[in-house]
C-alpha cells in the first residue's frame, strides 16, 4: 500500500508499506493492503510500520530479518487516519 504520515512540521514517512498498526478511538487496528475504506481518529500511542524496501535497498536490512522490509515506529499524541480505495493510506499526526 502507499502510505504517507505527516506531522505539522515534516513528513515522517512516505513510501510503500505492507502493514500499519496504530491506536484509534475505537481501539487498536492493523491496516493491510486492500483494507476497506475508512476515516478514523488516532489516539496517543505508537504507530508501527513495516515498509517494503525497493529491490536495491533490500541488501541493507539487518541480518536475521526479512531482507525486503524495514520496521519504523513513531510516537504520536493524536491524529487522523484515512484509508482510500486502491490501497492508499494517509495519516496526519501530532507528536
Amino acid at each position: 500500500m502507499k502510505l504517507s504520515i505527516y506531522s505539522l512540521k515534516n513528513v515522517l514517512f512516505q513510501g510503500n508499506a505492507s502493514l500499519l498498526n496504530c491506536q484509534t478511538a475505537a481501539g487498536e487496528i492493523t491496516v493491510l493492503d486492500h483494507h476497506e475504506a475508512m476515516i478514523g481518529v488516532l489516539t496517543a500511542g505508537v504507530i508501527r510500520i513495516i515498509a517494503t524496501l525497493p529491490a536495491g535497498e533490500a541488501s541493507l536490512a539487518p541480518k536475521g530479518r526479512d531482507e525486503k522490509s524495514k520496521e519504523y515506529f513513531f510516537e504520536i499524541k493524536s491524529g487522523f487516519l484515512e484509508v482510500k480505495p486502491g490501497s492508499e493510506v494517509r495519516c496526519i499526526v501530532e507528536q
